[in-house]
């Protein structure tokens, strides 16, 4: 199994007990997707290497307490502090304005009027308000993700339509370290 064909579902932080359960710390908003869990991917030095899964139960929050089959103390070692990963195959499809981020990279957002803000080159999500980061011209741009302001997501032109703000592209324009 290749990254590129993974999403990032969370990571193992510690154990659980002493029968070789793991923590399984989940980065999702909808973690009741997640109650039956056969297989995980779990990243080991670069590689993608599936762990079967013989029982879970939740903890708190977004954590499950998750068994291996056969599951050893060396086995359980490897996995400590790693990142763990899901087939994209496994995602539900999504439809009108829904999406996944990792699907919108390389799509341009454009405003009402159809002129092109730039293009989303990532997502930061690690902070309390989600945006996409554009380039337009060699200009980073900062767009908030809110979910009313997106009119049209058009998954064929790889284009998302937003009613945005009046100077808002002013606001978050970045400027590049050539324009200091």
């Amino acid at each position: 199994m290749r990254k590129e064909d993974c999403y990032f579902l969370g990571k193992i932080t510690r154990r659980h007990g002493l029968q070789g359960n793991v923590y399984l710390k989940l980065d999702t908003d909808q973690p009741e997707m997640y109650n039956k869990l056969e297989s995980i991917f779990v990243d080991i030095n670069g590689l993608l290497v599936p762990f079967f899964v013989s029982r879970q139960s939740w903890s708190k929050g977004e954590t499950l307490i998750i068994a291996f089959k056969n599951s050893t103390e060396a086995l359980v070692n490897q996995t400590l502090g790693k990142d763990v990963y899901l087939p994209l195959a496994t995602l539900p499809k999504l439809t009108g304005n829904k999406f996944y981020y990792h699907e919108v990279i390389g799509f341009e957002i454009r405003e009402e009027d159809g002129k092109t803000c730039g293009t989303i080159e990532s997502i930061n999500d690690q902070t309390g308000q989600h945006y996409f980061l554009l380039d337009l011209a060699g200009k980073q741009i900062v767009i908030p993700i809110i979910k009313d302001w997106i009119l049209e997501l058009n998954r064929e032109e790889k284009f998302i339509r937003m009613s945005l703000p009046e100077g808002l592209m002013d606001v978050f324009l970045i400027p590049s370290k050539r324009d200091e």
